[in-house]
């Protein structure tokens, strides 16, 4: 039986697929996050969960790149589940398209265009996932064996994404 953990933008389109799997969609969702309690009730919520049914937990493909308090969460959940979990699927994702989050890359590049702000663009690649293409890999999520999954989508400088994403 299929459970989605969570109500934000991941959450709300995981109804999309027919997995049977426990979706652990509810965490931190502000990179920049400060308060040590979002990080604490993350890692309750997530170790309150069923250890029986098979888990998909969220991850960011940032730990590969950041070093901030966010990216060291994220690794620390990622060892929660493979230590707490004994059918896990880690899903690491890139930025994602669509949703109404204000702290998500483009979404924040949004309001700052809609609030009169000069847009900050960093000279850096981000990676952006479309929902089509993240529900793709969602179905293809193994049954029967542990995986870790990473869904970069697209590499794009930040003025690309500006282009795409924020001006049209």
């Amino acid at each position: 039986m299929k459970e989605i953990i969570g109500h934000g933008d991941i959450a709300k389109v995981l109804n999309k697929t027919d997995k049977d799997v426990l979706f652990f969609a509810s965490g931190v969702s502000n990179s920049s996050e400060t308060r040590e309690s979002e990080y604490q009730r993350e890692k309750d919520l997530l170790l309150a969960q069923d250890r029986n049914q098979r888990l998909v937990y969220f991850g960011s493909l940032s730990i590969f790149y950041g070093d901030t308090r966010y990216t060291q969460h994220k690794k620390e959940m990622e060892q929660l589940v493979k230590d707490n979990f004994p059918k896990y699927c880690i899903v690491r994702l890139g930025n994602i398209s669509w949703g109404d989050n204000p702290h998500t890359l483009i979404n924040t590049l949004k309001n700052h265009l809609a609030e009169g702000e000069p847009l900050q663009i960093q000279d850096v690649y981000r990676y952006v996932v479309e929902e089509e293409e993240f529900l793709h890999w969602i179905n293809l999520i193994p049954d029967s064996f542990n995986c870790e999954m990473n869904v970069p989508g697209t590499r794009m400088k930040v003025a690309e994404i500006v282009k795409k994403y924020v001006l049209p």
